[in-house]
């Protein structure tokens, strides 16, 4: 088993490849359909996720794995070949989140705590049947005046660690995500500060689980500014923070370290993981791991309509392409045109 799970681990963060993340929740899908003038409905949302898992060029040399939710990893296409077949054929892993939502932290207000712990081993169990190969769970870490505190900190890093071990035990590679959210005045300093003090609980509680590290992703945000800071940090600067933070509280033993782009801009959720490619000697493939920043192309070029299905498979293909060679460091701004 562990040399299963390490192969899945280092494979989903192989340099030249990434992990889509189409796991948004049905609330979630219904925003994103809005936007382009949808209704939430079940056939659309397929529709939409199946046009990328279609994608011939994008799944086959820049995707490693894809995250879903649990309609669509149990959804078939239009022709009813099921979605999880289309994602294996073209080589990616299937994955699946099997978090149940970020709630309040009892005692700590405007502080979150993820559940879903309960009946997490025999839903583990069936996502395998179904063909999940790794898993994601996802911690929300506020930066505010007064938070986070150290008790929210620590019953996230417990949470995710009594996850990944679940995940172990049922053959499944754990993503583990401790999200710092870029939301608010803070500058990129703290940022460093709150999300080194989470990725070191993390780890301290990963091996107090018995988690096998070497069979486990980490999906980390970047050390950036905040959204409301006066101070924006440079590029360069971003990159050089979260390379030294995860430096000081990343074990080398974890094979993949996979990015969310956390609010980012398209293009500098590449531009950020370029430069920690190609300026850093790093013990852990760098990569990718996007939601939005992969996505919001091709689901404005697509609205919806079959005959849009070329320009919305090109415009993923080509975000998918830019961050696959920020991988190997060789992504340039003058791609992008």
């Amino acid at each position: 088993m562990s040399q299963e799970l390490y192969d899945i681990a280092f494979a989903m963060g192989q340099t030249g490849r990434g992990i889509l993340a189409a796991d948004e929740s049905t609330g979630t899908m219904g925003k994103r359909l809005d936007s382009i003038g949808l209704p939430n409905e079940e056939h659309y949302r397929r529709d939409y996720r199946e046009m990328m898992f279609r994608t011939k060029e994008a799944m086959e040399n820049y995707i490693s794995g894809v995250i879903l939710y649990d309609e669509t990893i149990r959804q078939k296409a239009e022709d009813g070949t099921p979605l999880v077949k289309l994602i294996q054929d073209a080589g990616s892993i299937p994955g699946i989140k099997v978090d149940a939502g970020a709630k309040e932290l009892a005692g700590w207000p405007g502080e979150m705590v993820t559940e879903g712990l309960d009946g997490l081993r025999g839903r583990l169990n069936e996502y395998y049947d179904l063909g999940a190969r790794f898993a994601k769970w996802r911690a929300v870490i506020n930066i505010t005046d007064n938070a986070p505190s150290v008790a929210c900190v620590k019953a996230n890093a417990h949470a995710l660690a009594r996850y990944a071990a679940l995940c172990q035990e049922a053959n499944i590679v754990p993503i583990v995500e401790p999200e710092v959210i870029m939301d608010g005045s803070h500058d990129i300093d703290r940022c460093a500060e709150v999300t080194e003090f989470a990725l070191k609980t993390l780890y301290a509680e990963m091996f107090e689980q018995d988690v096998f590290l070497e069979g486990s992703v980490l999906k980390p945000n970047m050390v950036i500014s905040g959204t409301e800071c006066d101070v924006q940090a440079s590029r360069e600067e971003v990159a050089e923070a979260t390379v030294a933070i995860l430096k000081r509280a990343v074990p080398s033993a974890v094979p993949s370290i996979v990015f969310l782009s956390g609010g980012q801009s398209d293009v500098d959720a590449t531009a950020h993981l370029h430069l920690m490619n190609a300026g850093y000697d790093l013990p852990w493939n760098l990569s990718y791991s996007y939601g939005r920043a992969l996505q919001a192309a091709p689901l404005k070029a697509w609205s919806g309509k079959k005959e849009n299905y070329d320009a919305a498979q090109a415009a993923f293909t080509h975000r998918a392409k830019m961050n696959s060679l920020a991988t190997k460091g060789e992504w340039s701004e003058d791609l992008e045109g």
